[in-house]
């Protein structure tokens, strides 16, 4: 597959990452908006959800991406491979997720993955990671009842902070009694975690599924 050149990392609290998301059509998007919706945040090149809505014809994928490069060069790939249940949008979750979930179909949005988030590891960065207070509680506003989120990352603290955060959520309850799953209970691994496991490092996940206050 080409793949286009990015900076690994941006500041999405940078000026250029404030305007107003365009939304489609998501009825052009989509040849069925009755499927169930799998949100994948901060989708990189989307090979994950490309995989997935190969595999999974009874499911639509929307990946979200903050580097646009990426989002024009997935929904290319998406063409060529004549999707129908798939669609890449650049945003910044973090402004635009209410405005993205409030365009789809009610109650569509049935799981939630955010998968080795950029980690931001100096303290003065922490408002620059994609996890934050403020996307726990729009998600705990807009999933139904059952729906799951799933986190992962290979760089433990990382993980344990977004762990943490959905934890304490009232409206979120982890699946498993271990600190961590020990498979990953989606069928296709993203790119960065058959490299974590190559290179024999350990890869911290957790499962939060979406229940009555």
């Amino acid at each position: 597959m080409p793949r286009v050149r990015v900076r690994q990392h941006v500041n999405p609290l940078s000026q250029k990452y404030q305007q107003p998301v365009t939304l489609p059509d998501w009825s052009e998007v989509y040849g069925d908006l009755n499927r169930p919706l799998h949100l994948d945040i901060g989708c990189a090149r989307g090979r994950f959800t490309l995989a997935m809505a190969e595999t999974q014809g009874d499911w639509n994928f929307l990946g979200l991406e903050i580097r646009e490069p990426l989002v024009a060069e997935a929904n290319r790939i998406r063409d060529q491979r004549g999707l129908d249940n798939l669609h890449y949008l650049f945003c910044n979750v973090n402004r635009d997720g209410g405005a993205i979930a409030q365009s789809l179909p009610p109650q569509s949005i049935q799981w939630v993955s955010i998968q080795f988030p950029d980690p931001w590891f100096k303290q003065r960065h922490a408002k620059r990671r994609v996890v934050q207070p403020e996307l726990v509680g729009l998600l705990a506003e807009i999933l139904p009842l059952g729906a799951r989120v799933f986190v992962q990352s290979d760089v433990g603290a990382i993980a344990q902070e977004m762990a943490d955060q959905f934890h304490t959520h009232a409206a979120f309850t982890r699946t498993h009694s271990e600190p961590w799953l020990a498979e990953n209970p989606l069928p296709v691994p993203t790119e960065r975690e058959l490299a974590t496991f190559r290179k024999g490092q350990p890869v911290y996940r957790a499962l939060f599924r979406r229940d009555p206050l």
